[in-house]
């Protein structure tokens, strides 16, 4: 992401690099800006997870949290600002866990990012590499997080897969 607007996806497995590598392509955009998170604490260890983030952050990102409401967020952000969206997973989990319209939401999240005129950067992990899901709710997670994926990378102007802290460029629209 070179200047301007745009989206980008950044997936990857866990602790690949993901979020810092997000937070380079906001950072190299002019200020604002936002972080859209989406982390809940409901425990120790995601507060530490949370407060790890926030410490590397430079100054002057304005946070939004938004558990549920990333569209909502995207629309109410000033239009030319960078948005860094952090992380589809765990909104995707989110709904689930809240009994959401998961389509309705992606329709939603799709038309707040065509609206958009400022960079976009979406993080989501990609699950669907390791083993199948012992449970039912596990294997409708993983399935909802592909379809999430694809229809993101549809739409997305670049998609970067981050493998071990690098950056592997698997779409990029000119």
């Amino acid at each position: 992401m070179t200047g301007g607007g745009g989206v980008t996806l950044v997936l990857g497995g866990a602790r690949s690099g993901k979020s810092r590598y997000a937070e380079s392509l906001i950072t190299a955009q002019p200020q604002p800006w936002v972080y859209v998170a989406t982390a809940q604490v409901r425990d120790d260890e995601m507060a530490a997870r949370i407060k790890e983030h926030k410490a590397r952050r430079a100054a002057g990102w304005q946070t939004i949290e938004a558990p549920h409401e990333v569209p909502e967020a995207l629309n109410a952000a000033p239009q030319g600002a960078a948005i860094l969206v952090d992380c589809l997973t765990l909104w995707l989990s989110n709904l689930m866990h809240a009994k959401f319209d998961i389509d309705k939401m992606t329709v939603l999240l799709e038309q707040a990012l065509a609206a958009r005129s400022g960079a976009t950067v979406l993080v989501s992990n990609e699950v669907g590499l390791g083993i199948v899901p012992e449970n039912a709710l596990g294997r409708e997670f993983r399935d909802r997080q592909g379809v999430l994926n694809q229809r993101l990378a549809a739409v997305a102007d670049r998609v970067v897969f981050m493998i071990a802290g690098l950056p592997n460029v698997v779409k990029e629209r000119p």
